[in-house]
């Protein structure tokens, strides 16, 4: 049993991530700005205020805790000063913070969009990173001054499209996929299975890498993840509006190095057990 410091407890990945947490018995504690937003958390997730901006307000967030997973973001409407004030900059306040507190073990929610698009071989960790938009841009950042911290055990765990769990995330991005190619392929992780490779972060001893692609076994296509909801394939007007989300991503460390075996392989999968 650990006690474990999660932010971003009211999104969607962190919120799921720290009640399943708090299920297989560690002690969670979530950073929160405002507390009365995350009574849904329950009673086994005890509530700290604070602010990834007000460095004072950290220290006693971290204190005490084993590790810290630090999943809280600024993305959708962000503009590029915001994304990096918040991703960037509000990551190395917290770092320094888990790193003056003797915190074990540092574990950094990170996103595959640090690749950039690429429409051909799955890119793997060790791959060149080409970041477009700004919030890969302030994640790539943050990945590296946490790296550069001395003393800091840093794991990142780079995620990709996350589903599942009661997320309507599929539903949401139906509207603004619309327009996209049917046949375009992109990752994807269950909610579960990112949970799975967080805990495995946290229970091994030592990682022979310290940055890990967390996929499910299949990137299915904009047709295959629509049906999954019920929703017709996208139409094809605007393919090249979609470039950005091309992104298919080797997976093989994260299984080799820890054993991870996703739970929901395919996005069938979910659906056929009622895992979305």
């Amino acid at each position: 049993m650990k006690k474990i410091l999660v932010t971003g407890a009211t999104g969607k990945v962190g919120s799921r991530l720290a009640k399943r947490l708090a299920r297989r018995g560690d002690r969670v504690r979530a950073l929160v700005r405002e507390p009365r937003r995350a009574t849904e958390l329950g009673l086994d997730v005890e509530l700290v205020k604070g602010d990834l901006l007000d460095e004072a307000s950290l220290a006693a967030a971290v204190r005490g805790v084993d590790a810290v997973i630090h999943c809280a973001a600024f993305f959708r409407g962000a503009t590029p000063e915001e994304a990096h004030a918040v991703n960037d900059v509000g990551t190395r306040h917290l770092g320094a913070a888990a790193r003056a507190a003797n915190v074990e073990r540092f574990v950094f929610m990170s996103t595959i969009h640090v690749y950039g698009p690429n429409a051909g071989p799955r890119v793997g960790e060790d791959s060149p990173c080409e970041p477009v938009d700004a919030y890969p841009v302030s994640k790539l950042a943050a990945e590296r001054a946490l790296f550069a911290q001395e003393g800091l055990d840093v794991r990142v765990l780079r995620l990709p499209f996350v589903y599942g769990d009661g997320d309507p995330h599929i539903q949401e991005v139906v509207p603004m996929m619309r327009s996209f190619d049917p046949k375009q392929r992109m990752s994807i992780a269950h909610h579960a299975d990112v949970a799975q490779a967080v805990e495995r972060i946290l229970d091994v001893r030592e990682a022979a890498h310290r940055i890990y692609n967390v996929v499910d076994d299949d990137a299915p296509d904009l047709a295959t993840l629509f049906a999954a909801v019920g929703a017709p394939p996208p139409d094809g007007a605007n393919a090249e509006r979609g470039r950005s989300f091309a992104i298919v991503v080797d997976g093989r460390r994260i299984r080799e190095d820890l054993g991870f075996r996703p739970e929901f392989p395919r996005v069938s999968d979910a659906v056929a057990r009622g895992g979305l």
